[in-house]
């Protein structure tokens, strides 16, 4: 036992001198490369913050700004870590190969996530559509709340999150309504009612609806006609934020505009006549 101790403590202390070894040999080295790479990072931060500031000044859009900012950041800390490694005489040759030698069997195994990866940086690149812009893709629909490399989520008035991969995304067909939703409302009057009355009082009541503005008129018109009534249609453009508010107020401000003025709004109704002679003939026939 004492001496299967003595093995262990004689173990104990060749590790300890390896390790106090180490440290003196290169401990000014590790410090080295800890400061350089700490001043690394503090200059990255740097530099992507001064970048993204010269692109929000030169305009550009968000999305691409903060890409152009976090690829300016991560640029800087690979060469950071290279200079890091270096000094503490680590070359980074043989890592780059095994790094290379994984990503091919890494890149078959994460083949969807790239997939993302690649639509995202499309749409960061080719900006079918900016945070703020409203689209609708594969069957959603909602305000673009933000664009990430991987994902893009939506958002709507409830405050739901939408979250979509990238690649759903790219290759379909995108409807960008921008900031805006088109809202498309009918109402019926009788027959007897003038239909230029009506219009006018329902462009009238929309005119100072808190989303119209000068470039977003409301559209109104004369939309068909029906069994019993003349139809009506209301294209307004509604900011996606407050689009159901809005349109609830549109059809509370319409109704109580033709309501005020006495125009009638029909309910729908039938007809049925009975002849008599039709009831005559049946009943000679019968009997």
């Amino acid at each position: 036992m004492d001496e299967q101790l003595g093995k262990e403590l004689e173990q104990a202390q060749e590790i300890y001198k390896l390790v106090v070894e180490f440290f003196v040999n290169y401990s000014f080295q590790i410090l080295g490369a800890l400061l350089i790479f700490m001043i690394g990072l503090l200059v990255a931060r740097k530099v992507s913050a001064v970048i993204f500031n010269f692109c929000q000044k030169k305009e550009l859009d968000i999305t691409l700004s903060r890409f152009i900012a976090s690829a300016t950041k991560i640029v800087v800390l690979v060469m950071v870590g290279i200079i890091a490694l270096g000094k503490i005489g680590i070359s980074i040759t043989p890592f780059l190969a095994a790094v290379g030698a994984l990503s091919l069997g890494a890149g078959l195994a994460v083949q969807g996530l790239l997939s993302n990866y690649g639509a995202g940086l499309n749409i960061i690149l080719t900006r079918p559509f900016v945070v703020g812009d409203t689209i609708s893709v594969q069957g959603v629909s909602g305000q673009v709340k933000e664009v990430q490399l991987a994902f893009t989520v939506l958002t709507n008035e409830d405050g739901e999150q939408i979250t979509i991969p990238n690649r759903h995304i790219v290759g379909e067909i995108i409807h960008n309504s921008f900031e805006y939703t088109l809202a498309e409302l009918s109402i019926g009057i009788a027959y007897s009612e003038d239909p230029e009355k009506a219009i006018r009082l329902i462009t009238n009541c929309l005119s100072d609806l808190d989303s119209v503005t000068d470039d977003k008129r409301p559209q109104v018109g004369i939309e068909g006609f029906g069994d019993s009534s003349i139809n009506i249609g209301i294209r307004i453009w509604l900011p996606t934020q407050h689009y159901f508010a809005l349109q609830y107020e549109a059809n509370r401000r319409i109704f109580a505009a033709l309501q005020k003025d006495g125009v009638v709004i029909p309910f729908p109704q039938q007809e049925v006549r009975v002849l008599n002679e039709t009831i005559q003939t049946s009943v000679s026939a019968n009997s």
